[in-house]
């Protein structure tokens, strides 16, 4: 850790890990009661369980990013934050946020958009909050001492981010309008800017722990970010088939959605020949692990997954099942979940001067939590194809289909409880690294 203001990145470090833990609990509610165990439904129901397991995930994505640009921003600069004072109210006021609107999904407190649920009150002090992140982490690059690619993708893709969380916000009572404004928050976040975040930091990460020279990662850098834009913007469409938007979209949402996976296997190539070039043996090869996983499984999960199921033929009868799920789990994991563990596995050690990433309870935690996934995954894609033939094709009535699949979500809760056993490992790591050292020093160069 070179700068003190550094340290302000464990705070929402840890933040992700509490809301992480809290929404693989919401999924177990969900996951016992697909198979009829639903002993919550009183204090829980289904849709408050859906609602708060969606934005849990959003919000400690979103703080791990928040994390990632304080710890980054200041190295990549070469000089203090701006405003530390400034980081720590805006992680505090992130924090109130997040518990008043599960609090209030409780209380049906919400505006019933999906994925976009928290009420309007609230929508107007996450624009306070992050205008104040932005403010803080830009004018910290204004005044820095070099510019570097990586430092300015990171933080186009957070302004980014900001700017496309307004379009949520439009009232409309026609509800094609709404959803065409709606995705343009959800899509263009997760499709879109976000992709400009993950290669920002993955691009971070591959300097420090390959070697290699900081010209060439930059250099593919800018291919991926131009595959994102190619793609990612136009793919909306996917999303607007069967909306009441016109026709024109089921051809352009069908282009650009088949070249999505481009940008996702520029990331995973540009990770796998980085880390193969580099020449420096770094000691902290977990975070190196969790890197490539982040590239490999956001290939597959994003990319290919999402293809298998965007075309308008296909997604005429996918849509609405549990082939999102499937699509959906391993891309979240793959591309940003991953994506934020790799840069806590490298950024903790320095932050607290705890070498535990060697450790192996460190190394079951990546084992257990990847493999566990890829065996929800596959949990989700089998009952889901399940649901397509037998209720799209076959017209059986949704419940009993339900009732048909229910074995499917056994072996999914067997697998939840891998990765749930892997994802406590991590998080046992991170509470036993302790807190932020005083001092100043590269742990990785003694």
């Amino acid at each position: 850790m070179k700068y003190k203001s550094q340290k302000i990145a464990y705070y929402f470090f840890a933040f992700s890990m509490l809301l992480l833990f809290l929404q693989i609990c919401y999924g177990f509610v969900m996951g016992f009661a697909r198979i009829g165990y639903d002993v919550l439904h009183e204090w829980i129901p289904f849709n408050e369980a859906r609602t708060t397991h969606t934005n849990l995930l959003v919000v400690w994505l979103l703080s791990g990013f928040m994390g990632a640009a304080y710890y980054i921003i200041p190295e990549e600069g070469d000089r203090e934050l701006e405003w530390p004072w400034l980081g720590m109210v805006q992680f505090w006021s992130l924090a109130v946020v997040a518990v008043t609107a599960v609090i209030g999904f409780h209380f049906s407190w919400w505006e019933g958009r999906k994925f976009l649920e928290i009420p309007r009150e609230l929508d107007y002090l996450v624009v306070v909050n992050v205008l104040a992140f932005i403010a803080n982490i830009g004018m910290t690059l204004y005044k820095s001492k070099r510019k570097t690619t990586t430092a300015g993708i990171i933080f186009f893709g957070l302004f980014a981010a900001a700017l496309f969380y307004l379009p949520g916000m439009i009232d409309s009572d026609n509800q094609t309008i709404d959803s065409f404004f709606r995705w343009w928050v959800v899509h263009l976040w997760v499709e879109g800017v976000w992709e400009l975040i993950m290669g920002g930091i993955l691009s971070f990460l591959l300097i420090k722990l390959t070697g290699i020279d900081r010209e060439v990662i930059e250099k593919w850098l800018y291919v991926i970010v131009g595959l994102t834009f190619l793609s990612g913007i136009l793919g909306i469409g996917h999303h607007y088939y069967f909306i009441g938007t016109p026709n024109y979209w089921l051809w352009i949402g069908g282009f650009f959605s088949a070249l999505e996976p481009l940008a996702f296997l520029g990331m995973a190539i540009f990770a796998i020949t980085m880390s193969k070039k580099g020449g420096r043996n770094h000691p902290n090869m977990l975070a190196l692990k969790w890197s490539l996983a982040c590239s490999i499984l956001s290939f597959v999960g994003a990319g290919f997954l999402g293809f298998a199921h965007t075309l308008p033929n296909i997604n005429v009868w996918t849509h609405g099942t549990l082939v999102t799920g499937m699509h959906g789990h391993l891309a979240f994991w793959g591309a940003y979940a991953s994506l934020v563990l790799a840069i806590i596995t490298y950024a903790l050690p320095q932050i607290t001067g705890r070498k535990l990433f060697d450790t192996g309870i460190a190394e079951y935690a990546f084992w257990a939590s990847n493999i566990g996934m890829v065996a929800m995954t596959t949990a989700f894609g089998v009952a889901g194809v399940a649901q397509v033939v037998l209720e799209r094709r076959m017209g059986m009535d949704f419940l009993a289909v339900q009732t048909e699949i229910q074995p499917h979500f056994i072996g999914l809760l067997l697998a939840a409880t891998l990765f749930t056993s892997g994802i406590l490992a991590y998080i046992y790591v991170f509470v036993k690294s302790g807190l932020p050292r005083q001092d100043l020093g590269e742990i990785y160069d003694k």
